[in-house]
């Protein structure tokens, strides 16, 4: 079988949306050819909301964008959703540019809020790949 493998990062701004985001979705991320990474707290947080499997790496300060980003790097991602505060600072700032910048490199789409990400998975949704 073949997944989707769709990383899933917010800033602590942002992570109550994202839960929301996830929760309305709920089924296509716990479709069996979905595959979920996601940063720290936020792999905690949608693991709560119902998420049957992800996988968490660091938090973005530890290097969890960076962990995405290597990922990225080797083909592995399909999609990144990164819910960006742009109204805070972030002492990440670098990695999170470094993310983005990866994710245009190797044409990975990236979703950096609601209505972009809404776009993504819509896309994704009628994609099997079983």
């Amino acid at each position: 079988m073949n997944f989707m493998k769709i990383a899933l990062v917010a800033h602590d701004g942002k992570k109550a949306d994202m839960v929301a985001f996830v929760m309305k979705r709920l089924p296509f991320f716990n479709r069996s050819d979905v595959e979920l990474v996601a940063t720290g707290t936020t792999g905690r947080m949608i693991k709560h909301a119902g998420v049957d499997k992800v996988e968490r790496v660091a938090s973005g300060p530890m290097g969890g964008d960076a962990e995405i980003g290597a990922m990225v790097t080797r083909g592995e991602m399909d999609a990144v959703i990164f819910f960006r505060d742009p109204l805070d600072k972030h002492p990440h700032d670098v990695d999170i540019s470094m993310l983005m910048r990866l994710c245009d490199v190797h044409e990975v789409p990236l979703g950096t809020n609601y209505k972009s990400a809404h776009i993504i998975i819509k896309h994704f949704k009628t994609k099997k790949l079983s």
